[in-house]
């Protein structure tokens, strides 16, 4: 995986609550075994005409040229439904590191941190006050202090994350790069108990 320890970047809004994650990746996408190429149909049914990609939606942030970046902002309970891992593959595969909201799913939040993706959990009234910047706004998301700033304003929110996962993150680590790292204590452990 990709360290990440902050992100500047302008962001997408997803105003919308309870997106799950066939609404994220649609089943019929699910037939790769590979992570690769699912950020194509990442919410397909909400970016295109009848699933036609010469036919996009043109009120759908992800078709309007004025958002970008690697930060999506969506509405409160982002990620439930069903367990798929493929919902934080294609929002990886697609570019973006960060998804900003009000609440996660579970199972969605696990597999976003075990796929590089950091899900930022703000309060209710942080999060209005997000999707009440223009498009131009960039957020700086810090992992090391666990923080989230409007650049424009200034206002920043601080959230929480496992301990395990941030030093995951922050060195790029999956589970089995994690214990690789810590080898030598491992070693050294072994060798005290016999």
């Amino acid at each position: 995986m990709k360290a990440l320890t902050t992100i500047q970047s302008r962001f997408v809004p997803i105003n919308i609550e309870n997106i799950d994650t066939d609404q994220i990746i649609p089943a019929r996408f699910l037939k790769a075994t590979t992570k690769d190429g699912f950020g194509k149909n990442l919410f397909r049914d909400w970016r295109y005409e009848k699933d036609d990609e010469t036919n996009p939606h043109a009120d759908f942030p992800l078709n309007q040229s004025q958002y970008s970046g690697e930060i999506l902002v969506a509405g409160k309970n982002f990620g439930c439904g069903s367990s798929r891992e493929h919902a934080a593959w294609s929002i990886l595969d697609y570019g973006f590191r960060v998804v900003v909201s009000s609440f996660f799913a579970d199972i969605f939040k696990n597999n976003a941190l075990n796929n590089g993706v950091l899900p930022v959990q703000v309060s209710e009234a942080f999060l209005e006050k997000i999707f009440a910047q223009g498009p131009a706004t960039e957020l700086l998301v810090d992992l090391e202090k666990q923080s989230v700033t409007i650049l424009t304003t200034g206002e920043n929110e601080s959230f929480d994350i496992n301990s395990y996962k941030k030093t995951c993150l922050l060195n790029g680590y999956d589970d089995i790069d994690y214990l690789l790292s810590i080898k030598p204590a491992i070693e050294l452990f072994e060798t005290e108990r016999r």
